[in-house]
């Protein structure tokens, strides 16, 4: 079957919704936090430990896994579950943002056809399609494939962000009708930047197509405002179907993701939190931690008290800063543990304030809290 989207509840003062999502791989709640499994793998955690956070969809990404292993062994594998060992649903992003970071030339590298660009790995010359995009995800067998759009800069003008919403809208279209996977469900993507014009215009033809869900792209571009980020959704949610699920990708802020849950989104997903735990930093509620920090070498605490994952039951911020600063794995694997965790138990706790109607009240504490750090 495709994933199937159940609204259960919109909380009385935002467009926050309390959602079920039914997938292949089991049904679970919205909204959630998605960790990022680039290369079929979330950086150095099992598929086991996710399930111990509770983590419910894991998120791939289509042009790292095309250039390794390659879509066929992963296919001839059984597809991605079987071949990563994760039983829960996964989603495939298209590769688009990569590829688009990769062409030099905007005005040369992107045609109609597609986008020629060169390999991180070798140097050699690639061409990506939305065709290719979406035959590579069926054979990745992904529970949800994500349609291939032009990921413009944010700093792009409107005129050539209106060309670039044009293209995008094209290439969903080409990339659905090659879309052969039946128990696949394809997304669309709203693009448009910080131009309302743009994004009513994008969702408006995009849901034409009828995409078994929808996300809110180019929200993650270096150099975009908050501000900017918020006006985004908030031009896009509106043209978008209520039973249907929304995605804003590439967001993992935690004040970012309350602003999104507030503004009707029900799924995100970034790297952010293995990302800075590589790095000795740490999610808490009173903000971001760097446990290189001397102040932490003899500080015999969890990172958080009243956090339930298994590095803060087991183990201190000594010395957890203590395999940071030896460069032990262990360090950034416990960090890992950690952040996911605490963007996990983010979204469970906005789910509960949704059913509470106290969502605002959650917000202001949150927030509160998290700036004093």
């Amino acid at each position: 079957m495709k994933i199937k989207y159940e609204l259960k509840k919109v909380e009385k003062e935002t467009k926050a919704r309390l959602g079920l999502l039914h997938t292949n791989h089991g049904t679970f709640e919205t909204p959630m936090f998605m960790p990022v499994g680039t290369l079929a793998t979330v950086k150095t955690l099992t598929p086991e430990e996710l399930k111990e956070m509770n983590s419910a969809v894991i998120l791939s990404n289509t042009y790292h896994l095309w250039l390794r292993p390659g879509e066929d062994i992963i296919h001839k594998a059984g597809g991605l579950h079987q071949f990563m060992n994760y039983d829960g649903p996964i989603l495939t992003d298209s590769g688009g943002f990569q590829v688009f970071s990769l062409a030099k030339n905007k005005e040369k590298d992107i045609v109609e056809e597609g986008v020629h660009f060169k390999s991180h790995l070798d140097g050699r010359s690639l061409f990506l399609t939305p065709e290719l995009s979406i035959q590579i995800q069926n054979k990745l067998d992904s529970d949800i494939a994500m349609s291939f759009d032009e990921c413009p800069p944010a700093s792009a003008t409107h005129e050539y962000l209106r060309k670039s919403v044009e293209r995008t809208i094209r290439w969903a279209k080409r990339g659905k009708e090659v879309h052969n996977n039946p128990n696949q469900s394809l997304f669309g993507i709203i693009q448009g930047g910080a131009y309302e014009d743009l994004r009513k215009f994008s969702a408006l033809e995009t849901t034409k197509l009828d995409f078994d869900g929808y996300s809110v792209g180019g929200v993650a571009n270096d150099g975009e405002s908050k501000e900017d980020m918020y006006k985004a959704i908030d031009y896009s949610i509106p043209y978008l179907p209520e039973d249907k699920p929304r995605y804003l990708m590439g967001i993992g802020d935690p004040i970012d993701i309350i602003e999104g849950v507030i503004r009707g989104i029900d799924m995100f997903d970034c790297v952010l939190p293995t990302r800075i735990a590589r790095h000795g930093n740490a999610f808490t509620r009173y903000g971001k931690i760097n446990l290189k920090n001397a102040k932490y070498k003899e500080d015999f605490h969890p990172i958080e008290s009243d956090c339930d994952c298994y590095a803060c039951k087991n183990y201190t911020k000594a010395y957890i800063r203590h395999l940071i600063t030896c460069n032990e794995s262990l360090g950034g694997r416990l960090l890992s543990i950690h952040n996911i965790r605490f963007l996990i138990r983010l979204t469970e706790e906005l789910r509960q304030s949704i059913l509470e109607d106290k969502l605002l009240d959650y917000k202001k504490d949150f927030i509160e809290k998290y700036h004093q750090g």
